[in-house]
C-alpha cells in the first residue's frame, strides 16, 4: 500500500473527536467525585465506598485511555513528516504502531463503559433498598 500525507491525516479528527469525548467523560467524573466528597464526609456507607472505588478505577482508564489517543495523534503527525522526507518504510511502521494505539485506547474506552454501566447499577440497587 503506498501511504501518502493524506492517510494519516485521516485520523486527526477522529482523534480530535475521540480526544473531546474522553476529556467530557473526565469531566463528568470529576464533577461526580465532587458531588461524591460532601456525601461521603456525612455518611461512609458501603454502596458509597464501593462507587469510590469504581470512581477511581476508571479515573485510572480515563487517563490511559487520553495518553493513548495522545501518542496516536503524536505518531500519526510523524508519520506525516516521514512521508514528507520520503521515509516510506518508517512511516509505514509509525503509522501503524499509531493505528495500535488508537486501537488500545478504544478498548480502553470499552471498559470503561462497562465499570460506568456497573457504576450505576450500584445506584440504582442503592436506590431500589
Amino acid at each position: 500500500m503506498q501511504l501518502t500525507l493524506s492517510i494519516p491525516a485521516l485520523l486527526f479528527p477522529a482523534i480530535s473527536l475521540t480526544m473531546l469525548a474522553y476529556n467530557a467523560r473526565y469531566l463528568a467524573i470529576a464533577a461526580l467525585i465532587r458531588q461524591l466528597h460532601s456525601q461521603y464526609s456525612k455518611d461512609a456507607t458501603a454502596p458509597l465506598k464501593k462507587q469510590i472505588e469504581q470512581l477511581r478505577k476508571r479515573l485510572d482508564i480515563i487517563k490511559n485511555m487520553q495518553a493513548t489517543a495522545i501518542i496516536s495523534f503524536l505518531l500519526a503527525a510523524v508519520t506525516m513528516f516521514l512521508v514528507y522526507v520520503e521515509l516510506e518504510v518508517w512511516a509505514n511502521i509509525i503509522f501503524g504502531i499509531s493505528l495500535v494505539f488508537l486501537m488500545v485506547s478504544l478498548i480502553l474506552s470499552l471498559i470503561e463503559v462497562q465499570l460506568s454501566t456497573k457504576a450505576l447499577g450500584i445506584q440504582l440497587k442503592n436506590m431500589e433498598n
